[in-house]
């Protein structure tokens, strides 16, 4: 019998994968709900932003949630894409783990976009027409699609899917990186040992959001913007962008190796909150001078302002997770059905927003009540597709890695089968 072939410690998992952890699941679809509540508000902002409609009741609150909930969103989504990267590796091997992440993530980025951006023009040919009185659906829908005539200028840019493209592009390069420390042998070992060790002092270390924060806020320096840039204007990596996104990814893929030590990271305490909230204070009272070039503190204000906003990130990225660990502590069927509805639902939610948007733009009543309206039934929508046409469907199985029986379909069955009058089929 010949002896047993010896891995690599690089490749070792220092705690096997755990089962479904429910908070993170939670975590998730939390990141990925303030998403659409986060475009929801786009239209209720006090200036002009090019949206596809400004309502007529607006307020100056929309944009004070919106550097801070973009702030961090989703940061907290490539770290938790990170950890389950990790410890879907581990489960499936290499082989099966490009394949899967192909199947997740090119599919629906490709697919997608030839879907999605003609449904997204059509939500601003829509909003065009309405200000001159003329508002017409499906005339819009079909100049929407008529857009992809102006192919191949533009292609795969301008939609909300560069998310995917970047989740694509980061998962490329761990891999590689993976591959090269094998290559180094025992010195690749060692690299990774220190890594581990690394992230096992941050997650106990006061030290942590500083020493996290720091080289953020370097990266933050060279974005376009004061705050978070949206790459979605071209494929060209953007770098700051790259590795802000893919630090926090890295961070996950290294605590899915030790995920005992999330809880470190994501541990809540007085002092972490307060710094979390002076770090958003400075943040909104800065943010203003992004649009005076002309005042005299302009790049200290710079500064003190990407110091002040990479504090944020980190603290609510981790005090979000930890709020939820301490909330979500047991299986929660409800819990676990929104994080496999999640995914589906961000990616087909801005048509569904610009389209509600522009639908009650000149309804004469207060902000608040058309935000929460197109938030709500954007996410009911997107539920009752989802359980209808995904769920159990192969679009199921691509997003989610497996088909899942409908709620709704088994529900009507349980209710036809009380009545006496059982439907077959329905929700199988």
């Amino acid at each position: 019998m010949s002896a047993p072939v010896s891995t690599p410690a690089a490749t070792q998992p220092l705690s096997p994968p755990s089962s479904r952890l429910d908070y993170l699941d939670a975590t998730r679809a939390f990141a990925l709900l303030l998403g659409i509540l986060f475009h929801a508000s786009l239209s209720f902002l006090p200036f002009f932003i090019a949206w596809a409609v400004q309502d007529v009741s607006t307020s100056p609150l929309i944009g004070s949630f919106m550097t801070v909930s973009h702030s961090f969103r989703l940061e907290l989504f490539f770290l938790l894409a990170g950890f389950f990267s990790y410890t879907s590796f581990q489960r499936e091997g290499l082989r099966e783990f490009i394949r899967s992440r192909l199947i997740r993530i090119a599919v629906p980025f490709v697919v997608g976009w030839f879907i999605l951006r003609p449904l997204m023009v059509s939500g601003w040919i829509i909003g065009g027409a309405s200000l001159k009185g003329d508002y017409s659906f499906w005339a819009g829908i079909i100049e929407g699609f008529l857009s992809l005539k102006s192919l191949p200028a533009g292609i795969f840019t301008g939609s909300h899917l560069w998310f995917l493209y970047y989740l694509a592009l980061i998962t490329g390069l761990i891999m590689v990186a993976r591959a090269l420390t094998s290559l180094f042998g025992q010195r690749g070992a060692t690299w990774t040992s220190s890594a581990d060790h690394l992230v096992r002092w941050l997650a106990g270390s006061r030290l942590c959001l500083p020493i996290l924060g720091l080289p953020t806020a370097g990266a933050l320096w060279f974005m376009r913007n004061w705050g978070m840039d949206t790459p979605d204007q071209t494929l060209w990596p953007q770098i700051p962008v790259l590795l802000i996104y893919g630090g926090f990814f890295l961070l996950g893929w290294m605590l899915g190796r030790q995920p005992d030590q999330l809880a470190g990271l994501a541990r809540l305490s007085v002092s972490r909150a307060i710094v979390g909230v002076i770090a958003i204070l400075v943040t909104l009272w800065l943010s203003p001078i992004q649009g005076d070039p002309g005042h005299p503190h302009y790049q200290g204000a710079r500064l003190g302002f990407v110091v002040s906003y990479a504090l944020m990130m980190w603290s609510l990225v981790f005090l979000t997770t930890g709020v939820f660990k301490t909330v979500c502590r047991r299986p929660n069927p409800t819990i676990r059905y929104l994080a496999d509805a999640s995914y589906w639902l961000y990616l087909i939610h801005l048509p569904i927003v610009v389209w509600l948007q522009v639908a009650v733009a000149e309804v004469p009543c207060h902000w608040t009540l058309k935000l929460g309206f197109v938030s709500v039934s954007t996410v009911l929508l997107g539920l009752l597709s989802y359980d209808l046409f995904v769920r159990s469907t192969c679009i199921g199985w691509v997003l989610n890695g497996r088909r899942r029986p409908r709620v709704l379909g088994s529900w009507l069955v349980a209710e036809d089968i009380a009545s006496g009058n059982p439907k077959l089929g329905l929700g199988r």
